[in-house]
This record gives structure tokens, C-alpha cells and sequence, in this order.
């Protein structure tokens, strides 16, 4: 058996593009793999859009202010998101346990 000259890396390489993104005027140039460049995309347009609403709000702010805002904004409202998506998953639980002792409790009364 021959080992392939080329390691990990040199293949996530090999397998990545190059996508060209727009974030408030200006342009960066980011490797991503194939399936992940649609994604890639939509993150950079709604940073883009955050990023312009915030500038357009104050209006003295520097480019790296505005960029720390929009994250902090956007990683709190993923933080919000996470907790919400946890109760509902709490939730859920809840009601499938309950309808699974209504079923065991039917499943009984009927099998007597």
C-alpha cells in the first residue's frame, strides 16, 4: 500500500474555493468546501445588511466598531435562538413522555 503524497490539509485545500465576498464595500476573497459556499453566501449577505444598519445608525462609528456590533448582535441572537430551540426541545420531551404513558395507560385498560 503507497501512501499519497498528499496530507489532510493539502486535500481540504484541494477540495476548497475560492468565493469572493461583498461586506461592506469591501471585498475578501475566502476559501470555503463546495457545499458550504451557499451558506457561506447568505452568512455574508446578513452580515453585510447588519453591518450597513448599524453604520447607517451612528454615523461617526469606524468600520471595526461597526463589525464588533454586528457579531455581538448576531452571536446574541443565535444565543437567543440555542435557548429557544432547548425548551422547545424540552417541550417536546415533555409531551411525547406524556402522551406515552396516555398510550400505556389505553394499552393497559385495553389488554384487562
Amino acid at each position: 500500500m503507497s501512501k499519497s503524497p498528499t496530507t489532510g490539509s493539502a486535500q481540504s485545500e484541494a477540495n476548497s474555493q475560492a468565493v469572493n465576498l461583498n461586506i461592506l464595500d469591501r471585498e475578501y476573497l475566502v476559501a470555503c468546501a463546495p457545499h458550504e459556499k451557499g451558506s457561506l453566501l447568505l452568512a455574508a449577505a446578513l452580515l453585510d445588511g447588519r453591518m450597513r444598519e448599524l453604520r447607517a445608525q451612528s454615523r461617526g462609528s469606524n468600520a471595526e466598531r461597526v463589525a464588533v456590533m454586528a457579531a455581538l448582535t448576531l452571536a446574541h441572537e443565535v444565543g437567543e435562538l440555542s435557548t429557544h430551540a432547548r425548551v422547545s426541545d424540552g417541550s417536546l420531551s415533555e409531551r411525547i413522555a406524556a402522551l406515552n404513558r396516555k398510550l400505556d395507560g389505553a394499552l393497559a385498560h385495553f389488554i384487562q
